[in-house]
């Protein structure tokens, strides 16, 4: 049975994915490609417009409706993509149109490529040629540059920032050198990405509804050596099964002495 590709693929920089985030990234370079091929032109703009359902089923059928809401809701907060439901014919539509911020992300490390006309010149970027038929290459010479270990471990630490980020509704950078030498300091020990994600649920577990230690549900707390392998040690202890209590010795009083 062959497992390997037969559609055309999601794609995702690993240097896009450390600036934004792994879902925001994923869901930044699909709106770039829906963009490329859009023949909606508002303002000198071309839009892409989908409902949350539509982006569910019509682009990730693996996420559910409330991550493809948080993943806009990050990009559209922090200026990479800019959304608007003015468009709409009729007022009751709440369809919003989004395109991405190009003149933002020229400013980052990673840069998409927009398709627009002289209409836009602030927002023009090379990008290399495409083919009919074929995926558009949005990867630009400086990106390709991109060194080699921007690779396999940067994706796990960008995977456990952002499990964090969703379970304690916080907004740590997986781009930050501190953040990523904690995490990656408990890789060079042997420990997972599956690891640290039960570490996370753990402390979330006793932590998030605590004013006092909500706080601490950070990187340089759960993944400060120490501390991890303490805090580990207790989730292998929380998912042993409860075993129940001993049963009391009873002593039978009324036989007398022997």
């Amino acid at each position: 049975m062959n497992l390997l590709i037969k559609e055309s693929p999601l794609q995702v920089l690993p240097s896009l994915a450390m600036e934004v985030g792994l879902n925001a990234a994923v869901l930044l370079q699909q709106l770039h490609f829906r963009s490329l091929i859009s023949t909606n032109v508002r303002d000198g703009h071309k839009w892409v417009y989908k409902t949350y359902e539509e982006w569910k089923n019509e682009e990730f059928p693996f996420w559910s409706v409330d991550t493809i809401k948080r993943a806009i809701r990050k990009l559209e907060e922090s200026g990479y993509i800019i959304s608007t439901s003015q468009y709409n014919r009729m007022k009751m539509d709440k369809t919003k149109w989004y395109r991405i911020n190009y003149t933002m992300l020229q400013g980052q490390s990673v840069q998409l490529a927009p398709s627009m006309t002289a209409e836009s010149p602030q927002e023009e970027v090379q990008i290399a040629p495409s083919t009919e038929g074929k995926m558009p290459l949005a990867i630009t010479k400086e990106v390709k540059s991109i060194k080699k270990n921007l690779v396999e471990n940067d994706l796990d630490v960008v995977s456990v920032i952002e499990y964090l980020n969703d379970k304690a509704n916080k907004q740590f950078k997986a781009s930050s050198k501190a953040t990523a030498r904690l995490v990656k300091g408990r890789f060079s020990e042997g420990y997972t990405v599956a690891d640290c994600k039960k570490v996370i649920d753990t402390k979330a577990k006793n932590w998030l509804d605590d004013p006092h230690w909500q706080k601490y549900l950070r990187p340089s707390t759960l993944f400060n050596a120490t501390n991890f392998e303490n805090y580990l040690e207790e989730s292998r202890v929380s998912d042993l099964p409860e075993s129940s209590p001993p049963k009391p010795l009873e002593l039978d009083f009324s036989k007398g002495e022997a």
